[in-house]
C-alpha cells in the first residue's frame, strides 16, 4: 500500500521549547492511523504542521506526491486535507447545511461578476452545492437538521457536523483532532462506526488524535506514539498496547487488565 502522506525528519520549536523533535511518520492510503500520547506530547502541533497552522523548524511534508511542506491552510485544503479541531470551531450563529457551505467554497467557481449578475450557470452551481451539502448531512447522521443553528445541536452532532464540513472540501486525508473528546460512551461508540464508515463508504484516509483506547484500539490499523515531542513507539493496537515504553509513558500498569 502506498503511503498518502510522509513527514521526514518533523521539527518544532517554540523560542527554546522543543514541541516535536525530529518525528518521522507515513500514513498510508486507505488506512486509519491513530496518533496518541499524554498531555503535551506534540500531538497538535504536528497536525498543525501537516496543515499549514505551522512552519516546520525543520522537515518535508510530503501529500500524494507533491511537498506541501510550510504551505498555508487554505493551500493545505485544496490539495486534499481535510481537518476538525480539538476544540469545535462551528460558526454557531449558521444554520447546518450553511456550515457545510462554507466548507465546500474552495471547490465552487464562481467569481465576483457572476455572484454579481445570478448567472444560470451560477445558479446551477448553487442548487447542486445545497443537494450536495444535505447528502454530507445525512450520510454525517444528521438527517432533518440541515436548517437547525449549530449552536442548537448535541455536542456530538457538532462535532459530526464538523466532520461533515471538512468532507465538504472532498479530501483524500482527513484529520480529527481528538474527535471523541467530550463525547458520552453511546456518543463515542457511534462515532467510532462512523469514523469506519468514512473509510468504507467514502475511501478515505483518516489520521486522527485521540485518547479513548477503546476508539483506539476498535478503528485502528496502525498507531503511533509521541512523548515529549519524540516518537516513542509505532506499530499495530495491540502491539503498542503491550510496548513497555508506552505503558509507562501513557497506559499506565493497569492498560492490560482490561
Amino acid at each position: 500500500m502506498a503511503d498518502l502522506l510522509q513527514a521526514e525528519s518533523m521539527r518544532k520549536e517554540f523560542g527554546g521549547l522543543v514541541a516535536v523533535n525530529d518525528v518521522d511518520f507515513t500514513v498510508p492510503e486507505g488506512a486509519i492511523v491513530s496518533l496518541i500520547g499524554p498531555n503535551g506530547a506534540g500531538k497538535t502541533t504536528f497536525f498543525n504542521m501537516l496543515t499549514g497552522v505551522y512552519k516546520p523548524t525543520a522537515g518535508h511534508v510530503i501529500f500524494d506526491g507533491s511537498e506541501i511542506t510550510g504551505k498555508p491552510p487554505h493551500a493545505v485544503t485544496s490539495r486534499g486535507i481535510g481537518r476538525t479541531f480539538q476544540n469545535i470551531r462551528l460558526f454557531q450563529t449558521m444554520t447546518a447545511i450553511e456550515n457545510v457551505l462554507v466548507g465546500m467554497h474552495t471547490r465552487l467557481s464562481g467569481g465576483i461578476v457572476r455572484s454579481i449578475l445570478r448567472t444560470p450557470g451560477l445558479r446551477r452551481e448553487e442548487q447542486g452545492a445545497r443537494k450536495r451539502a444535505s447528502e454530507l448531512l445525512v450520510f454525517s447522521g444528521l438527517q432533518g437538521l440541515d436548517e437547525e443553528f449549530a449552536r442548537n445541536l448535541s455536542y456530538g452532532d457538532q462535532r459530526r457536523l464538523e466532520v461533515a464540513r471538512a468532507l465538504a472540501t472532498q479530501p483524500k486525508l482527513l484529520l480529527l483532532d481528538e474527535p471523541t473528546a467530550g463525547m458520552n460512551p453511546q456518543e463515542t461508540a457511534d462515532f467510532t462506526a462512523f469514523v469506519a464508515k468514512l473509510r468504507s463508504e467514502e475511501k478515505l484516509t483518516v489520521l486522527l488524535i485521540e485518547h479513548d483506547m477503546r476508539v483506539v484500539m476498535g478503528v485502528s490499523d496502525r498507531v503511533t506514539v509521541l512523548d515529549y515531542g519524540e516518537k516513542i513507539a509505532e506499530g499495530s493496537p495491540e502491539e503498542v498496547q503491550h510496548d513497555e515504553r508506552v505503558i509507562e509513558a501513557y497506559l499506565g500498569s493497569g492498560a492490560l487488565a482490561g
